[in-house]
């Protein structure tokens, strides 16, 4: 089949169609950039959560549990405070039980399109946000920052690209993660029951009440060794930030960075393989009773700037005025039976 690329509207918004192989990707610009869906549409796997009755109203007012949303900045800050190397940034509370800030802000914003295209076997789709003055965030971050983001489908699956550049004459702080909602079961005819969860993953992360790391670490327990022989049920129970180093595994015999889900009575399988710049894995599944769950590649821990360890630890960076970072995603699809 022929790749294809082009605009639609979805439930009242502007959103990028790209098809490809078996796969059908859609993208909504304006709410961050967010996959709203992938899906292997000859094998009947739904990737991402996604449900045709959800209103484009209810997506926007809760982006981060729909599709796959990339949050600036990742998870939680402990009193909304960020420290840099050369600035302290108090950002909103706005996790107010636990009086933190949570998620940062891009996966709100619109983007716009730079590129929409298809050709030899791949669409393509690709966006940016300029972050400035004008964004109403800026009086609490005052750092000014390109984010771009390409989508590439492919028969392959899908390729994702995100690149964040420092436009300020300051030094950025740099954490991003996407918070990755799978659906569970992803088929048709699929049950909870039958998912299984493979993470390689390293120490654990302990938490205090604020689901703020404690900077001391766990030793892994059985609850957490399911995620490291694949036989981790992530829905129909509550995972409630099961947070990990991330580590490379095993695939079909060769090495495997990223995270699978399977349903076992099917043999159909989900892939996301990342970039290594990922450096931690945070797995929550929204009390394992809404039909997904959310392995979430971080390339920092929770609250880096404000931990007592090193960053070769938290996964804390800085962008240099000029600088620019990449990471890299890959969903695809396996049928093993």
């Amino acid at each position: 089949m022929e790749a294809t690329a082009k605009k639609i509207n979805y439930g009242g918004e502007t959103c990028l169609e790209l098809r490809a192989g078996n796969y059908l990707a859609m993208i909504a610009p304006g709410i961050g950039s967010n996959v709203l869906r992938l899906r292997d549409e000859a094998n009947d796997i739904e990737i991402f959560r996604f449900n045709p009755d959800t209103s484009m109203e209810e997506i926007r007012q809760a982006p981060e549990v729909y599709g796959l949303p990339s949050l600036y900045l990742p998870n939680r800050l402990r009193d909304g405070r960020l420290k840099t190397s050369d600035g302290l940034y108090t950002l909103p509370v706005n996790e107010a039980s636990l009086g933190n800030h949570i998620h940062g802000f891009l996966h709100k914003r619109p983007f716009s399109v730079t590129d929409l295209s298809a050709s030899e076997g791949k669409a393509v789709a690709r966006t940016e946000y300029l972050y400035d003055e004008t964004d109403e965030f800026f009086q609490y971050l005052p750092v000014s920052f390109r984010a771009e983001f390409t989508f590439t489908l492919s028969a392959e699956g899908l390729h994702y690209s995100f690149t964040m550049t420092n436009l300020s004459s300051v030094q950025m702080p740099y954490g991003v993660c996407t918070h990755t909602t799978m659906m569970g079961p992803f088929t048709s005819n699929g049950k909870g029951e039958n998912m299984r969860l493979y993470v390689p993953i390293g120490e654990k992360w302990q938490l205090n009440n604020r689901c703020l790391p404690t900077s001391v670490f766990m030793p892994l327990d059985n609850h957490d060794k399911q995620y490291l022989t694949g036989s981790m049920v992530p829905v129909q129970q509550i995972i409630n930030n099961d947070v990990y180093y991330a580590e490379m595994g095993d695939m079909d015999g060769k090495p495997f960075y990223g995270i699978s889900a399977l349903d076992i009575e099917s043999g159909k399988e989900i892939r996301n393989e990342v970039c290594e710049d990922y450096k931690f894995w945070v797995i929550w599944n929204d009390w394992g009773d809404k039909g997904y769950f959310c392995p979430e590649p971080m390339t920092w821990i929770i609250d880096a700037p404000n931990l007592p360890l090193e960053p070769g630890d938290t996964g804390y960076l800085e962008l240099a005025p000029g600088e620019s970072k990449t990471v890299t995603q890959r969903f695809y699809t396996v049928v093993k039976n």
